[in-house]
This record gives structure tokens, C-alpha cells and sequence, in this order.
């Protein structure tokens, strides 16, 4: 058996070999097809899912957008419900305080006119009272000086003092000073000053003393008499008479219905 190939046998052998090589050449066209078709499926798909995401994110950004959107309403038109609740609570409670402000002011006008008119009452009563006062002890001091009056002779006569007249409510003025005396009794160079109160107190006394210390300096045509003083009262402060007393004063009280000097004869009455 032969080794040798014929021209006919390499030919046929290219041919086979050409012919595996076109089949080769053709199902790797086959195959490079499929895969561009694959891939352009697979960039469609890729880029529809794409646009379908995009469009999903772009969707849900509205969606938020509008429900940020509408949030923000929302919360704007809390806060403006807020606000005007509070602007109204605020009028309300600034009308309520103008009325109370205005009820306790005309409250306190009404007191204010109630006062003045409590006031205006009592200041009437007290003038009433001050005036019924005043002229009951005005009537009250001239019942005590016209009850002395016409004993004054008579009492002090009977302690050796000889005056023999009397005079009422005697005014003087002179070089600044100014006094009254309520009854002076006198006859010649002697003279009692006499000092009447309803009511005799120690400050009664003390003011009667000065008025004797200056009595010759305001009248001083009496400037050589043997001046003697003398209080007299219905009512006297507990003690004052003996202070009087003490002072060189006669003490004149009422003894039933006539008025009697009540120092007792070791009585040495002061001289001015």
C-alpha cells in the first residue's frame, strides 16, 4: 500500500479544510450576531429600566416635592391659626382687662364720690359740732364769768382785799403784746386779775401766769397796783388746784349756787 497523496487528495483535503473553516467562520457570524443582538437587548432593557427608574425617582421627588409642599401649607396655615388664636386671645384678654381696668376705676370713683360725700357729712357734722361746741362753752364761760362777776366783791372783800368794782373781758394791746383779762376786780392801788374756764387745766394756769407777768408792761396805768391773781372753774383738772395753789393764785369753784375762794386762811397770795 502506497504513502504517497495525490494532487487530487491535498485538493480535496483543502476543500474539507475550507469548507470546516466557511462553517467555523459562519456559526462565529452566527454567534457575533446573537451577541450584538443580546447586547442591544440587553442596552434596551438596561436603558428602558433606566428611563423607567429616572422616571420612578423623578415621580417620587414630586411626590415628596408636593408633600413638602403641602407640609409647609400645612404647617404655614397651623401657624397662622396659631397667630390669630393668640392675636384673639390676646384682644379678648386685653378687652377683659380695659373692663376690669374700667370697673375698678368707676369702682373707685363710686368710693372716691362716696368718700367725699362721707367726708362732706362728717366735715358738717364736725363744723356742726365744733360750732354747738364753741357756743356751749361760749355760753358756758359767760354762765361761770357772770356767776363770778357778782361774787368777786363779795369773796374777795371777805379776805381783806377791799376792791369795790369790776370789769369784764378787759382787752389791751400795746408794744406787741396782747391779752385779755375775763374779770379784773379793783379799788384804788389794789387788783385782782381773774382767770375763768369751764374747765381749769394746768396749762390754764401756766398761760394765766405769763398773761399776770406782762399784765403792768400791757396796761400800764395799772403799773402801781398790788396785783393778785385768781382762777376760777367749774370743773378743775385733778391736782391743778393745789398747783394753783402753790403758784400764789386764789382758787375760785362753786359751792352750791353761789362761787367760793377755796385756799384756806395760811393762804398768802403772790403780789405782782
Amino acid at each position: 500500500m502506497s504513502d504517497s497523496f495525490t494532487i487530487n487528495d491535498i485538493y480535496n483535503l483543502f476543500r474539507a479544510s475550507q469548507t470546516e473553516a466557511d462553517r467555523r467562520l459562519a456559526a462565529l457570524d452566527r454567534r457575533l450576531a446573537e451577541l450584538a443582538e443580546d447586547s442591544k437587548r440587553r442596552t434596551e432593557e438596561l436603558a428602558a429600566e433606566l428611563a423607567e427608574d429616572r422616571k420612578r425617582r423623578a415621580e417620587e421627588a414630586d411626590r415628596r416635592a408636593a408633600e413638602l409642599a403641602e407640609d409647609r401649607k400645612r404647617r404655614a396655615a397651623e401657624a397662622d391659626r396659631r397667630a390669630a388664636a393668640f392675636a384673639a386671645e390676646l384682644a379678648e384678654d386685653r378687652k377683659r382687662r380695659a373692663a376690669e381696668a374700667d370697673r375698678r376705676a368707676a369702682e373707685a370713683d363710686r368710693r372716691a364720690a362716696e368718700t367725699e360725700k362721707r367726708l362732706a357729712k362728717a366735715e358738717a357734722i364736725a363744723a356742726n359740732t365744733n360750732k354747738a361746741v364753741s357756743a356751749l362753752t361760749s355760753r358756758w364761760g359767760q354762765f361761770v364769768e357772770n356767776l363770778v362777776k357778782p361774787a368777786a366783791i363779795r369773796i374777795f372783800q371777805e379776805r381783806g382785799i377791799t376792791v369795790t368794782q369790776t370789769l369784764q373781758r378787759l382787752e389791751m394791746k400795746r408794744a406787741g403784746i396782747e391779752m385779755e383779762i375775763d374779770i379784773l376786780a379793783i379799788d384804788g392801788d389794789v387788783a385782782v386779775a381773774i382767770e375763768v374756764k369751764s374747765s381749769l387745766s394746768k396749762d390754764d394756769v401756766d398761760y394765766f401766769l405769763e398773761k399776770l407777768a406782762r399784765f403792768k408792761e400791757a396796761c400800764p396805768r395799772y403799773s402801781d397796783v398790788k396785783l393778785n391773781g385768781a382762777v376760777a372753774g367749774i370743773e378743775i383738772d385733778k391736782g391743778v388746784d393745789r398747783y394753783a395753789y402753790r403758784q400764789g393764785l386764789f382758787v375760785i369753784q362753786q359751792s352750791g349756787e353761789v362761787v367760793e375762794i377755796v385756799n384756806d386762811q395760811n393762804f398768802r397770795p403772790k403780789v405782782w
